[in-house]
């Protein structure tokens, strides 16, 4: 993912915090907030995945004029027997409705200061390791990291999430 532009406003903050069901002051009352160690509203652990909105490439997002590869009446986004395809945020094709399955397995949060109302954050992602494990059931099992740095306006880092992606060589029978 690369986003030039992700401005954190209060209203985004209180949206987000609302639709996870977090109820916690420090996310929309101001004087709440003003009484905290932090001293201000901030925004919760995960909102930093909100970034994605300001991605125009992001690979989960529907494009005007195109079958979305999640759309349709199959989670699989098998459409009458054909496969369709989508790009994750390197920019690889990754096939959809293949027999193997992808899961998004992990991800972590460092960080290095709390966001708040006025940051102004850019995100670039960058590759992190790759390992195999076998599974019995799934055979082998490929994981991959991805590591996004998020940098306010002044360049600072403020955040770095890690995500933890598995492919498996085949389906698991239930």
């Amino acid at each position: 993912m690369a986003v030039d532009h992700f401005p954190v406003e209060a209203s985004h903050i209180l949206m987000f915090a609302r639709a996870i069901g977090d109820t916690n002051p420090i996310y929309h009352d101001e004087s709440h907030a003003a009484g905290t160690e932090v001293g201000s509203i901030i925004a919760p652990p995960t909102f930093a995945q909100a970034s994605a909105q300001f991605d125009p490439d992001y690979f989960l997002r529907p494009k005007a004029g195109q079958k979305w590869f999640g759309s349709g009446g199959t989670a699989s986004g098998i459409i009458g027997g054909e496969k369709k395809e989508a790009s994750n945020s390197e920019g690889e094709e990754k096939e959809s409705g293949s027999a193997a399955g992808g899961l998004h397995a992990e991800q972590h949060f460092t960080y290095h200061r709390h966001l708040k109302p006025g940051d102004v954050l850019t995100a670039e992602t960058k590759p992190g390791e790759s390992w195999e494990k076998e599974s019995k059931r799934a055979g082998v099992l490929k994981f991959s990291e991805s590591i996004t740095e998020y940098r306010d306006q002044s360049g600072k880092l403020v955040v770095t999430a890690r995500g933890v992606g598995v492919v498996t060589e085949k389906v698991i029978e239930q």
